[in-house]
Order: structure tokens, then C-alpha cells, then sequence
């Protein structure tokens, strides 16, 4: 708390007028580009519009409060709408409120016992993976808005199945809504976007001709007067026997929080040379979310594409977070009978679009044109486990994939055999790579090639890593060189590898005399 305080002195020192006035337009831009997405997003998780605002209201005033940096705003997202697809199919309205709270629980635990930077350990395809992987889950959930039908199935690859099974009979104005929303967002001018978003506009003329021409089309109905709904979680209504069925989407909604927020948080800091404080950004989206569902809200995380949109509109403090949640109040209360007929073909253009720039296609472009085979098996596997699956399982088949690729390549040792240019009767075995349990096999037959050599020399400079494995086949080796007569010397071995070479008993065992630079050992 004192690191915060003194962290809130220093962001707010020498604020004025000045500084007030770019902290309110960068949150009136913001709210203009989250109002549409949060009433989407709403829409696409299974809950409803009105559920969507609430949590970009909350999201955006507590969490921006309390969060890691000045420059994060939380709401709805995308990707956490694909995970509660399946869980609102399962468990209703009351089951996403219990195990969002779960997921502010372990999001404050997190924070709070120092995880902030598992993230780093995720590798970078992984993460592009699943990011492509929940693009594609939008996608499929937004057909039926977009179409004007009905599928069936508990999750979105069922219901896009059911389309050919069930057959498929798309409302033709319904279509072409969001059809012609699409077009309009994929062509606004960028210079024009970055002043009043396409999104916004779009949205805005498909309602005004909706309403103007009474089209039979369905629309996001009734906006609440009230922050908060009628339908929230409520201890009355807990069910303790679905707890334990809870736990695993909990998991699931926290690490995507946890993932989401800490990248954001990540790529933000680099834009404004503003370190993200990751522990704190837990535990503020963790008390975010645990407040949330007590409105009515869904599960909250810090989302990149507003966040950088409040960077470049010229956000100076928190306060801009907070502004965007005012705003969207007073855009709730005013406009609510107007967003009530907002078509939902025209949200669903609007999170196509959006599922289509949500993938990462640098890094994409970037691996496929390089030919990068192990990034593109990470990518691959993440994005169809999280399609298939959810985003643990495919965070942890991702994580598993990448280990065991790393763990393939770092077995290639290089062993390489020569002759000592002063004597013929010494032979030289150099080893490059690291030394570990995957390729013991390999080291331990390298006697083999020395036969009959009375002086060996065993150079280490290339052993990068020398696991304990490693180090019992390396002293076989040792054994069976002593056997057959030479006289060993090993050397240039690193600190790291010297010092598992004495920890592991083999200097005291072949004698410190025949291990160059005893003193490292």
C-alpha cells in the first residue's frame, strides 16, 4: 500500500488543468471505442448487452483505480467471451457470476504471492496461438447474429456443425446489416478512425436505419436504467453443488486474465516507457472481478486495443480509466432506449472485423515466412487446442509442446574427435551443446572413438548446460577412458559446468590434478 500511495504521488505530481483536460478526452475517445465493443462482447459471451456495459463501467473505474499503471483500461474482451460461450451454455448466468468471482479470488492470490511474471515463460507462439485461436471462436459464435439463425450445441465448433446437419437459412436484411458494417469498418479511412472510431459510427448509422425503416430484425433489447441489474450474483441463488465443476472455468478465466492484462500491460509499457507493476495489476483485476458479477457484470481483463488507444489520445494519469466508466454511465442512462434497438448483425460485423485484427499477423507472417518449424508447431497446436478445448488446455499443450521441442533441440550435442597436432598417441573430444538426460547415450559411447589413445584431452568450452544425468554419463565416460589407460585433462569448462563437475563428485573421484583450472572446480 505504501509503494502504491508514494507510485500515486509521483503519477499525479504536478497535475493541473492542463493535464485534466488530455485525461478527459483520452477517456471520452476511449469510451467512444468501448461502448460498442462492450455491448458486443456482452452479446457474444452468452450473457447479454447490458451485462457487457456493466463490466466495462466497473472494469474501467475499479480496476483502473487500483491497477499496475496509469494506462490500463479493463473491460469486457474478446477472448474472455469465447471462454464463457460454453460456461453460460452449462451453468446459466448464476455460474458465470460464481466462478468470476473465483477468478478474482485467484487473481488476488496470485498478485499477492508474486506470479506476475510466470508470463514470461509463455512463448511467444503460444501466446499468438491461442490469441488466433480464440479470433476463430469469436468468429464462429458471431454467425448466427450475423445470419439470423439458430445453431445448436454447447459450444461453437458444435454449432457451426449444426449448420450443415440442421440446415441453414440466413435472413437476407439481416445479412446484409452486418455485411454492409464490415465493408464500412474494413474501409474508413485510418486518419479519420483515429479521431471518431469506425466501429461507433457504423453501429450508429445501422441503427438509425433500422429504426428509421422498421426492419424485422433482432436487436440488443432493453438497456437498464440502473448500474445494477436484475440479474447479478446473488448468495441466495449459489448453488454449492456446481462449486466443484466451477473450479476448472475459474482457472480458466483467471489465467486469461492474468495472460491478457500482463501482455497489455507489457506492450503499453514499452509505448510509454512506463514499467506495468504486474503484482498490483493482479490484484486489481482480481478485486475488479470479484465486484463485478455482484452488478450483474462478466469477467473483466485490462484489453490492449483500448489501452492503446488511450496512450496515443494522450492519457497522462488513472483518471482516464475512470472517465471512460463515467462516460459510459452517462451513455448507459441517456441513450439506453436508442442502444436497445442497435441490430445484432450490426455488433456481429463489428466482432468479426474484430476477431480478424485481433490475430497477431506480424508474428505470424513473421515465423511462416521464415520457416521457423518448431514455432509453427507451437502455433499450430495452441491455436487448435484452444478451438477444441480452452485456453488452459491449450496453454499447457502449447507450454508442453514448446518444452519438448526445446528439449529435442537441445540434445543435439556436437561431439567432435581429433588428433593432438604435438602427439598422435592424444586425442582431443570437444563437446558443443549442452550436456544433459537426452542424449547421456552419446557421451558416455565417446570412448569408443579414443580407443587405444594413451593421453586424452576433453574440452568443455561449448557445454553450455550440464544436468546432474549429464554429469553421471560424462564420468562413464571418465571411467571408461581411465580404464582403457589414458591419461585424462579436461578443461574450459564454465563456471556453471566446473561447479557440477565437483558437486557431483567427479573431481574427487578422477583427482583435481586432471582438471585444468582446478581452482573453478
Amino acid at each position: 500500500m505504501k509503494t502504491f500511495l508514494r507510485d500515486l504521488k509521483t503519477e499525479f505530481a504536478g497535475y493541473n488543468g492542463a493535464k485534466f483536460a488530455k485525461d478527459l478526452m483520452a477517456g471520452l475517445t476511449v469510451a467512444a471505442v468501448a461502448l460498442p465493443l462492450a455491448l458486443a462482447f456482452g452479446v457474444s459471451s452468452g450473457a447479454t448487452a447490458a451485462s457487457g456495459l456493466i463490466t466495462a463501467i466497473i472494469g474501467g473505474a475499479i480496476i483502473g483505480a487500483l491497477g499496475g499503471a496509469f494506462y490500463q483500461i479493463s473491460g469486457p474482451t474478446g477472448a474472455m467471451a469465447a471462454i464463457l460461450l460454453s460456461l453460460v451454455a452449462q451453468y446459466g448466468m448464476s455460474g458465470v457470476f460464481t466462478a468470476t468471482i473465483l477468478a478474482g479470488i485467484l487473481l488476488v492470490l496470485a498478485g499477492i504471492f508474486r506470479l506476475g511474471r510466470l508470463t514470461a515463460f509463455i512463448p511467444m507462439p503460444v501466446i499468438a496461438g491461442f490469441t488466433s485461436g480464440i479470433a476463430v471462436i469469436i468468429a464462429l459464435g458471431q454467425l448466427d447474429n450475423f445470419f439470423g439463425v439458430t445453431s445448436v450445441g454447447s459450444s461453437a465448433v458444435e454449432k457451426f456443425a449444426s449448420y450443415f446437419t440442421d440446415g441453414f437459412a440466413p435472413d437476407l436484411t439481416t445479412v446484409l446489416i452486418g455485411l454492409a458494417v464490415i465493408l464500412f469498418m474494413i474501409f474508413f479511412p485510418k486518419k479519420w478512425n483515429a479521431v471518431v472510431p469506425a466501429s461507433l459510427i457504423s453501429i450508429i448509422i445501422a441503427t438509425a436505419v433500422a429504426m428509421i425503416a422498421k426492419l424485422d430484425v433482432a436487436t440488443v433489447g432493453a438497456i437498464p436504467s440502473s448500474l445494477i441489474l436484475d440479474e447479478r450474483f446473488s448468495f441466495s441463488a449459489l448453488n454449492l453443488s456446481d462449486l466443484g465443476g466451477l473450479i476448472s472455468p475459474a482457472i480458466s478465466i483467471a489465467a486469461l486474465g492474468m495472460v491478457e492484462s500482463l501482455l497489455c500491460g507489457a506492450s503499453a509499457g514499452r509505448m510509454t516507457g512506463v514499467p506495468l507493476r504486474n503484482d498490483r495489476e493482479l490484484i486489481a483485476q482480481g478485486v475488479g472481478n470479484i465486484v463485478a458479477p455482484l452488478f450483474g457484470g462478466i469477467p473483466a481483463t485490462a484489453a490492449i486495443a483500448r489501452t492503446s488507444v488511450a496512450i496515443k489520445s494522450g492519457a497522462q494519469t488513472r483518471l482516464t480509466g475512470i472517465i471512460h466508466a463515467i462516460v459510459l454511465v452517462v451513455a448507459m442512462l441517456a441513450l439506453g432506449p436508442v442502444m436497445a434497438n442497435i441490430p445484432l448483425s450490426a455488433l456481429a460485423g463489428v466482432l468479426l472485423v474484430t476477431a480478424w485484427r485481433m490475430n497477431e499477423w506480424h508474428t505470424i507472417r513473421y515465423i511462416f515466412s521464415h520457416k521457423f518449424g518448431g514455432a509453427i508447431v507451437k502455433f499450430l497446436a495452441t491455436m487448435i487446442a484452444t478451438i477444441v478445448f480452452d485456453l488452459t488446455v491449450a496453454i499447457i499443450i502449447g507450454i508442453v509442446v514448446a518444452l519438448v521441442l526445446l528439449i529435442a533441440r537441445l540434445a543435439k550435442i556436437k561431439i567432435a574427435v581429433s588428433d593432438a597436432e604435438a602427439d598422435e598417441n592424444c586425442a582431443v573430444i570437444t563437446f558443443t551443446g549442452a550436456i544433459l538426460f537426452a542424449n547421456t547415450a552419446a557421451v558416455s559411447g565417446a570412448a569408443k572413438q579414443v580407443a587405444g589413445k594413451t593421453s586424452v584431452v576433453l574440452a568443455l568450452g561449448g557445454v553450455s548446460y550440464m544436468d546432474i544425468s549429464g554429469a553421471q554419463a560424462f564420468g562413464e565416460l571418465l571411467e571408461e577412458l581411465v580404464k582403457g589407460g589414458a591419461a585424462i585433462t579436461v578443461c574450459n569448462a564454465s563456471d556453471e559446468v566446473a561447479a557440477m563437475l565437483g558437486k557431483s563428485g567427479l573431481v574427487e573421484k578422477f583427482g583435481e590434478e586432471n582438471f585444468a583450472t582446478a581452482k573453478a572446480y
